[in-house]
Order: structure tokens, then sequence, then C-alpha cells
């Protein structure tokens, strides 16, 4: 890889990515529209000679397809990830995920450039009957408009690896945590025991059962089988790939970690029910025996990544206030 462009650079998972690239001596284009992306976050990047930030819209092709220009490998981190509030903004899903994927794409053609790499979901396995879940898992019923949009992503992708012949890299994740985390439930529990320590409020009953990855664990694996090139003779010219941890956690246990650490007893609130809203799969932990089997595996448990999560937080404190501004 020569010279690379991020969609959703000053993103959580696309900074990180941005400087891991820029630390291996890479040249980098980072593009995003900061609607929750953090110009902080690039801080470090800005000062390197090999980096470039364009600010610019997935929605706007011409401007896309110009930014592109010059780059033979695109991640394609950009999205709505707002997964809970989804139905009160149904296109959002629509055009920030499935059109913009669909323009990544256009921009690339029009730009020679065949190899991407896709930040797809677990989500797209619905509620799954097959636990731990493995790729080839058959697709359930979409539950919710943020898998929908994904699930479309990664159809575009592959057709354009077969009709194209791009080279592809899905990556369905787990949800990460690690530094520069900005939304989650590691994100929100923090933020209420900040404002009231003595009370937490919990959607669902707390026994839903999820995996985590910690981010530069999320990053090493995407570079360890883009490296490898294993899309390159897969059929179709794509390869899927889900990310993830070998433990999962009951939200229960999440909240354990955090109190802890905190020195905090709050009077647990919750909302009821097995899961917190519309489209909440209460329970996600995906088998990862496919990317083990490249040699990649991770560096944290579930627990140091929400501990790492948290120290950062306390320690950023200025995410919460300019997340409220946005």
């Amino acid at each position: 890889m020569q010279q690379i462009f991020i969609t959703g650079a000053a993103g959580f998972i696309g900074s990180n990515l941005a400087d891991r690239l820029l630390a291996d001596g890479k040249t980098v284009v980072g593009w995003d529209n900061f609607s929750t992306g953090q110009r902080k976050f690039l801080d470090g990047a800005l000062k390197n000679k090999n980096f470039k930030l364009i600010e610019g819209d997935n929605l706007d092709l011409p401007a896309l397809t110009k930014a592109m220009v010059g780059c033979d490998t695109v991640f394609h981190l950009a999205a709505n990830a707002d997964v809970r509030f989804g139905l009160e903004h149904p296109s959002k899903d629509l055009q920030q995920n499935t059109v913009a994927t669909f323009n990544v794409l256009e921009a690339m053609r029009a730009n020679g450039i065949k190899r991407i790499a896709f930040s797809s979901t677990g989500s797209v396995y619905g509620e799954s009957a097959v636990i731990p879940t493995p790729e080839d898992a058959p697709f359930p019923i979409q539950t919710s408009l943020y898998a929908a949009s994904k699930v479309s992503g990664e159809g575009m992708i592959s057709s354009y690896c077969e009709g194209f012949k791009f080279e592809g890299y899905i990556f369905r994740f787990v949800s990460i945590l690690g530094e520069r985390y900005t939304h989650g439930h590691v994100f929100d529990f923090y933020k209420q025991l900040l404002e009231h320590p003595d009370r937490l409020k919990v959607l669902g009953d707390g026994t839903q059962r999820k995996s985590y990855l910690y981010v530069q664990d999320c990053v090493s694996a995407m570079l360890h089988v883009i490296n490898q090139g294993t899309a390159k003779n897969a059929k179709h010219g794509v390869e899927i790939y889900n990310l993830g941890n070998d433990e999962y956690v009951q939200v229960n246990d999440s909240i354990g970690f955090i109190c802890g650490a905190l020195g905090l007893k709050p009077k647990m609130e919750y909302t009821g029910g097995n899961r917190g809203w519309v489209g909440d799969n209460p329970f996600i932990f995906l088998a990862t025996k496919k990317i083990q089997s490249t040699g990649w595996k991770t560096s944290l448990t579930i627990e140091q990544g929400i501990s790492r999560t948290l120290q950062w937080l306390q320690q950023n404190q200025w995410v919460y206030e300019s997340r409220s501004h946005k």
C-alpha cells in the first residue's frame, strides 16, 4: 500500500488507523465531513508530512472523486453509526451508509483504484440462531435500518469485486472500544455517572450479552489481512472477516467493571426487557476462527478494553462537550 484514502479519518477508528499507517511510513489522505469526527483526533497526523486532510462529504461524488486522485487503497469507515435512533431518521442510514458506499465505489472506479476495506457490522447477522456466528451463517431478517444499510453496502462491494475486478475486504465488527471512543455503552454510562454517581439508568434488563474489541486490535486485524492480500485469489475477489473477541460479557458485567474502577455503587434503574431498543440484538458473539487462522490475535480482553476506554474518557472529558454541540 502506497497512498491510502480513509473516509471518516477524523473518527474513532479512522484516526487510529491513520496514525498507524503513518507510523508504518505510508502516505495517507484523510477525508471527513466532521459531522461526528473530531479534528483533535488528527493533531498528530497533521504534523506528519505524509498526511493530507480534505474536508468533504461522501454524498458529494465529484469532490470525493477528485480527493481520491493518486490513491491505491481505500478504507471506507465513514458511516452513520446511530443504531439506536435509526427509526427517528430512516433516510440517514440509506444516504450516509448505502448511497455513500456507492459513491465511494464510483470514485474508486473513476480513479482506477481497485482495493477497498469496508467497516461492516456483526449486526448484519440479525438475531442469529448460530452462536458464535461464523461468516457463512445464513442471513436472517434484518432488525435495524443500520444493519440493512450495511448489508446493502456489502452487496455493492462484492458486486464491484465481481464486475470490475476490485479486491474487497469486508470486516464485520463487534462494538469497538478504546482511545478516542465517542459513543457506546461505556461512553453513556460514564456520562451518567459523572452527572449522578448515585444512580444508573440501563436500557433493557442488563442481561444482554455482547462482545467487544479493542480499537488497536481492530486496526491490526484489518492491516494484517490486507497486507497478506488474502482477497486477491478469493472467489469473486472479496473476503469477509468477523472481527471480535473470543469472549462476551453481559451489560451487567460491563457495569461492574466501570463502577468498580470508579469506586461507585449506584442504584440500578432498568427499563426492562431483554433488549435496549428496537433493533437491539440481545446476544452478539461472532466466531473469529477465520481471522485468527491468518495469524492475528487479540491483545486485550474485554475487561481490559473497557478499562482502557474508561481511562481515556476520564482524561478526555472534553469529548462530552464536543458531542453535545453536534
